[in-house]
């Protein structure tokens, strides 16, 4: 199927983060309602604007997944948990690679759907860090695209 990818403005960023909100609780089962809470005003107050950030919309104009890339690496990929499986998230995975140069991702180990997927969609582990960028004890796969 073919989504559009479409940007985002800063008026939507409420919406951005309430579908992180519902990705991450269905997801990262390892962080607890205080890391939640932690990173949710990071990620809306700072994150969000170090990213160009990508979305795929709904028909009702919702975005209901969204991307954010800087330098090359994807810093951010996020899909509503009700849209999980229909490739909306590959999809803006190969719109990152091949319109911004995407070839790094870093991934919470905790996190295996997100591993598989990178791994199947041709990412592979170079290297790990025991401590989050944050510095929290939430290791993370640094992964790099196969050439």
């Amino acid at each position: 199927m073919q989504y559009e990818i479409s940007n985002i403005a800063d008026s939507e960023y409420e919406e951005v983060i309430d579908v992180w909100e519902a990705s991450v609780r269905a997801t990262h089962h390892f962080l607890t309602e205080e890391d939640i809470q932690y990173f949710r005003p990071l990620i809306l107050n700072e994150y969000l604007k170090a990213v160009e950030l990508k979305c795929i919309r709904d028909s009702e104009n919702r975005i209901i997944a969204f991307s954010g890339v800087a330098g090359g690496k994807l810093e951010m990929l996020f899909v509503h948990p009700i849209y999980f499986g229909k490739g909306i998230g590959k999809a803006l995975l190969e719109f990152a690679i091949a319109e911004q140069n995407v070839s790094k991702v870093d991934v919470n180990e905790d996190n295996p759907q997100a591993v598989g997927f990178y791994l199947k969609c041709g990412f592979t582990t170079i290297s790990r860090s025991e401590l989050d960028s944050s510095g929290k004890p939430f290791p993370i796969l640094h992964m790099e695209l196969s050439k």
